[in-house]
């Protein structure tokens, strides 16, 4: 074998000589091309300069292209080869979930000492098996099967078999925790006005609003966490509500298959309530376990400055992703961040938007118009009234607050009076306010800003036909 190796080396030592040979003959020609004039370069060009700058134009054209496109071109690779192994990650899990169902060991070693009849009942009963009303039986083919499945994968980064313990833990705890009868339950009758739903995100996903103000109460805290069976029974309380909102959700290709949780920190009781602290905690940690994916974001608002500590402290039990999907806003900027997610026309008036309850006058489809007012500026937003007959109502917020804000109606006979409808030195709240008008006119809303910061204004507005009841007084 040396003796092989001695006699190959020689001819490689040949062809090494002749590449660098090649090598060097090719600088000395590039070389020399360098030195030659562009002229001598493109013997078939004519020599305009006009010519020359447009080939030099089109060169610094096509450079930056080529550039970008060898750039962009890896991470559209990375992508497709990322969804490649998810797109596996999925497969293989479906393929454990199948064959764990098939197999009746999906929720445990199956008991060998039951007859084959029993054993054939509970291999039917787990092919039937569901989680959040979606089959998980891969072979029946239901659509949302893979989209609860991906919840799992994703809580745990696509790792498979992490994925599945999760699943396995959840179907276990279900069980043991019999949430499939918990919506038939009556509980916390005096908690019901702490947690309510009210209407969607940008992205149409369900709102779930928590309230912690009232435990402020001693009578209303002690009858929620004064012993340790009515603290467990808030914990099934919170579960309860979480399969309230699963039934608004929809795991169908292109539904909304998950939440957000607002929590309003308002006037909530201090850091020495050490059973609301505990049971937050708590909480947290159910819903990350057995609720993956199921929160878009978590919202905390009015948070004070003792609630970042524990959240700090608590943090260390919860996941990266689920800590990515926190979301804190001060009492100032409570109104500028829910915004950021929620529409004005959907944001409830207690949180600075437009949205009331059981509205008669507005709805959801009826959309704000924004405005701007500077700093240290005054601003007038004009709303027409056609003809007279006519009642215009309006409501209007201002993101921040802390302004002056003044109504009025200028009619457009010069010979009629203007009419103050309203006058606040400084406007804390959304209005709402109407007006008859018995002439074609303008509703003028004044608004000064002499903050040092830009304010953002929400209004809208409509118009009734109404007839005055002195008519029908008159008429009879």
């Amino acid at each position: 074998m040396t003796e092989k190796k001695n006699e190959q080396n020689p001819k490689e030592e040949g062809d090494h000589v002749r590449e660098k040979e090649e090598s060097q003959s090719s600088q000395e020609d590039d070389q020399e091309e360098s030195k030659k004039s562009p002229r001598e370069q493109n013997p078939n060009n004519s020599g305009n300069e006009s010519t020359q700058e447009d080939e030099e134009s089109d060169i610094e054209f096509l450079g930056p292209a080529i550039y970008q496109e060898a750039e962009t071109t890896p991470c559209v690779e990375l992508k497709q080869s990322d969804n490649k192994k998810k797109n596996k990650a999925l497969l293989e899990l479906r393929c454990r979930v199948e064959d764990a169902i098939v197999g009746n060991y999906l929720l445990g070693k199956p008991n060998k000492m039951i007859s084959p009849a029993e054993s054939a009942r509970q291999r039917e009963e787990l092919r039937e098996i569901s989680l959040w009303g979606v089959p998980l039986l891969p072979s029946k083919g239901h659509q949302g099967t893979d989209i609860v499945l991906l919840k799992f994968l994703r809580a745990k980064d696509f790792k498979v078999l992490d994925a599945f313990e999760m699943l396995r833990r959840t179907l276990k705890w279900r069980k043991e925790y019999r949430t499939d009868e918990i919506l038939e339950e009556e509980l916390g009758s005096d908690l019901e006005n702490l947690v309510f739903w009210s209407s969607v995100d940008k992205e149409g996903h369900p709102l779930c609003f928590t309230v912690y103000g009232p435990f402020k109460e001693r009578e209303l805290y002690k009858r929620t966490f004064g012993s340790k069976e009515k603290r467990q029974q808030f914990l099934r309380w919170r579960v309860q509500f979480m399969e309230k909102g699963i039934k608004k959700l929809s795991f169908k290709k292109g539904g909304v298959d998950s939440m957000v949780h607002i929590t309003d920190l308002k006037n909530s009781p201090g850091p020495d309530m050490k059973e609301l602290r505990s049971l937050s905690s708590k909480t947290l940690v159910l819903l990350q376990e057995n609720y993956p994916e199921l929160i878009q974001k978590n919202i905390v608002i009015n948070a004070p400055l003792w609630y970042y500590v524990a959240h700090v402290l608590r943090s260390r039990l919860l996941s990266q992703r689920t800590k990515k999907k926190f979301v804190f806003a001060r009492p100032s900027n409570v109104t500028k961040t829910l915004l950021k997610f929620v529409d004005p026309e959907k944001l409830p008036v207690q949180y600075g938007g437009l949205k009331r309850e059981q509205d008669p006058e507005f709805t959801p489809e009826d959309k704000a118009s924004r405005r701007s007012v500077k700093a240290n500026t005054t601003a007038c937003i004009e709303i027409p009234v056609a003809e007279g007959g006519l009642t215009m109502v309006w409501e209007l917020t201002v993101v921040g607050w802390d302004v002056s804000y003044k109504e009025e109606f200028v009619p457009d006979d010069e010979c009629s009076y203007k009419i103050l409808l309203q006058n606040k030195k400084r406007l804390g709240q959304c209005v709402r306010n109407s007006f008859y008008a018995n002439e074609p006119g303008k509703i003028v809303i004044t608004i000064e800003n002499w903050t040092f910061k830009n304010k953002r204004v929400l209004y809208r507005s409509k118009s009734k036909l109404t007839v005055p009841v002195y008519r029908f007084l008159f008429n009879k």
